[in-house]
Parts: structure tokens; C-alpha cells; sequence
């Protein structure tokens, strides 16, 4: 979805994350190596999220909420979901727009655009680090993700391989009798899967709209 509005995604370049190697500033271990050049470079990020605007597959989801209960799960860090009027986000992966306790994940501060340096601390004392999911680390979200997942009726897949785990297993947690699409330009035909998922080989900004408006049409 994200990265039709400017913002590269990590599986862009082949390991390289806007020039630098993905495990360097993505990972646990990277932090653990280097955490002045984590900071650097997720300020740096969030300052390129927060110029972005969302694009015409945000705005269209936006729109569904007018005719459906709408919720949105996505594994991207930036805010544009909510920019374009979504209102039921749930961030696998974290907010770029927050920083969090590097001993205690309970203590998230909103900081909107603004950049951290080494040695900014948390109320404990500890290091202040972006509010990410890692390489390395658990995605606290699953389970309410999977929960969500369960109760849907329509179910929509934008803009991934559906290789990154475990976000990609979610497909396995929607009702068998809900229809499931996924729009993605380099999907193949016919996903190896053992569900029935209706395949547009379409970019966000162009196959969202056109399959929102379908569905607005066939249940609005």
C-alpha cells in the first residue's frame, strides 16, 4: 500500500533497505550492535512517512467504512491509513510515529514526526528505541489480529508476497466460507494454498478502487 506513496518497503532492492543491509537496521541483533545507527536511521524514516500522502487505495478503503464495519490490519509503520480516514487500524508491526522503553514495551510515547537521539531515556531510565517490530522478535498483535481475522465475512489481501510470517498465516484464520481476494501486480495466477482466494493482478492504487467500488455495488 505504502510504497505507491513514496515509501520503500525492505523487500524493494534484494536485502538493501534504502541502501543499507535489512538486518543492520531491522533486527534485534542490529540494535544490539549499533543502536545510534538504528536511531538515525528510523528518524530518518519517520520524516519521509510523515511528507507522504496517502494514495488512491487508501482513500478507497476509507470510503468502505460509509457501507461496512472496516478493519484494517497491515504490517506497514507509517500512519497513512489513518491519514486517509480509516478509523479501525491495527499495526502488526508497529508505528513509526511512536517510541517505546528498550526494557519495558508498556511504556509507548507518542512523538508524531519528531527524531530521537542516543540518550533520550524512557520514565525507567532505559534507552529510548523506535516502537518497531524487529527481525527477532514477537509481534504482539498476532492474536488480536487473528481474532479480527476470524469474524470476517470479506476478506482483502493488498500489496504482499505472503512470505513474510507470521502475518501471512492469517489467511489460514478466515472463515471458509468468506470471500478472499488478493491484489497484488506480481501475484501469480493460482496461489499455492488450500484456500479459494480470487487473484487481480493490479497495483494498490488502481485495484483497490476498482475492487471497492465492485463490492460496494454487489453488497452496499
Amino acid at each position: 500500500m505504502s510504497a505507491e506513496s513514496g515509501l520503500k518497503t525492505f523487500r524493494d532492492t534484494g536485502g538493501l533497505w534504502e541502501g543499507v543491509d535489512v538486518m543492520e537496521v531491522a533486527s534485534i541483533e542490529g540494535w544490539q550492535a549499533n543502536a545510534a545507527k538504528m536511531i538515525t536511521f528510523y528518524n530518518h524514516r519517520r520524516k519521509q512517512a510523515f511528507t507522504a500522502q496517502p494514495n488512491s487505495g487508501h482513500l478507497a478503503l476509507a470510503e468502505l467504512e460509509a457501507y461496512f464495519d472496516v478493519q484494517i490490519i497491515t504490517q506497514n509503520v507509517d500512519s497513512l491509513h489513518e491519514r486517509a480516514g480509516s478509523t479501525k487500524v491495527l499495526h502488526l508491526h508497529g508505528k513509526l510515529s511512536e517510541v517505546k522503553s528498550s526494557v519495558d514495551d508498556k511504556l509507548v510515547y507518542d512523538i508524531g514526526d519528531k527524531e530521537i537521539q542516543l540518550g533520550d531515556l524512557c520514565d525507567k531510565g532505559s534507552q529510548l528505541r523506535p516502537n518497531v517490530v524487529w527481525f527477532g522478535e514477537a509481534v504482539p498483535e498476532m492474536e488480536p489480529a487473528m481474532s479480527m481475522v476470524q469474524q470476517a465475512e470479506v476478506f482483502l489481501i493488498v500489496g504482499t508476497s505472503l512470505v513474510v510470517y507470521p502475518a501471512a498465516s492469517l489467511v489460514y484464520d478466515v472463515p471458509r466460507n468468506a470471500d478472499i481476494t488478493l491484489i497484488d501486480p506480481t501475484a501469480p495466477e493460482h496461489l499455492i494454498t488450500d484456500r479459494d482466494i480470487n487473484i487481480l493482478q493490479k497495483n494498490a492504487s488502481t485495484g483497490v478502487p476498482k475492487y471497492v467500488q465492485q463490492l460496494i455495488k454487489d453488497y452496499g
